[in-house]
């Protein structure tokens, strides 16, 4: 397959790149800079702007793009990008496929199980309501903006939990972890969907042939808790896991972003994507884990 990518040289991007390119597809990305190469696009996507004749020829889009919810603090701009990052760069690429001639057969959109919003003790799956409050609303704008794609286009949203992987939410967690100040946020008991960067991007090249359209839950198919997560990490870098701190102290510091990053909790299921045939190849978060500090 051609494949066109935004949001390429991100983290899960990259991955997805290279088992692509591995996998013997054709890669083409969309950049914001200067092309360096003939398989490098420009586009604009805050301007809306971008020339549709890139699509000719290209059978599917993955749009990753989306202003990082991990910098902090979310102050109410931050807030407006977060949202109108994804909006506008979905939307430019929408309409960019009703322009071309030739749209493509599918698009696999950026999502998050943010969208469940915080639902303690829940069994989460695609056929779950929508939660409340700011991700769940930035989530709902997000998807409907993918589904602006033309009739002939397969849509589907891609709602990804904690991506296990160097980078990411494990940005700040092994590092603070490896010099011992792993910690424990909260009780430790809310769930954190998670799911290995490998089997993220595997995940997303099943679906570029998979005939399933709306939202696919990419989250591991074992369920664990935030305790379980952190405290794995701490095993596997060999180091103490003496800290913990209090969800009041927690949304004292951070607020809104502690408190929706951190705090909340939703046990998300992959059912769609097991249905569909996918096979994980990390299926606990200690497997994944492992990988992830040993680098296989």
């Amino acid at each position: 397959m051609t494949v066109l990518i935004s949001g390429a040289s991100g983290f899960i991007g990259r991955e997805l790149v290279r088992q692509l390119e591995e996998a013997g597809d054709a890669v083409l990305t969309l950049v914001r800079s200067q092309p360096r190469n003939e398989r490098e696009f420009h586009w604009s996507p805050a301007a809306h702007m971008m020339d549709y004749g890139v699509l000719d020829g290209v059978d599917a889009v993955v749009n990753l793009s989306g202003a990082s919810t991990g910098r902090l603090p979310w102050t109410k701009s931050y807030q407006r990008e977060i949202l109108t990052s994804r909006i506008t760069a979905t939307e430019t690429l929408t309409q960019a496929m009703g322009m071309s001639r030739t749209p493509p057969a599918v698009l696999l959109n950026g999502s998050a199980v943010g969208f469940y919003g915080d639902r303690p003790a829940e069994r989460l799956t695609e056929e779950s309501a929508r939660g409340s409050g700011f991700f769940p609303d930035v989530v709902e704008e997000w998807e409907r903006a993918a589904h602006l794609a033309p009739a002939k286009t397969r849509v589907v949203t891609l709602r990804t939990g904690v991506v296990v992987g160097r980078g990411g939410a494990f940005t700040p967690l092994i590092p603070l972890t490896r010099v011992g100040l792993g910690t424990r946020f909260g009780t430790g008991g809310q769930h954190w969907p998670w799911i290995s960067l490998y089997d993220e991007a595997a995940a997303i090249r099943h679906l570029l042939r998979s005939r399933l359209s709306g939202p696919v839950n990419l989250v591991g198919p074992t369920p664990a808790t935030s305790d379980r997560i952190t405290k794995a990490l701490a095993r596997a870098l060999h180091r103490w896991y003496p800290f913990a701190i209090p969800d009041g102290l927690i949304s004292g510091l951070l607020g809104e972003a502690g408190r929706d990053l951190l705090l909340a909790s939703q046990k998300v299921l992959p059912v769609r994507l097991l249905d569909d045939g996918f096979r994980f190849r990390d299926t606990t978060v200690e497997q994944a884990i492992e990988r992830m500090i040993v680098g296989a």
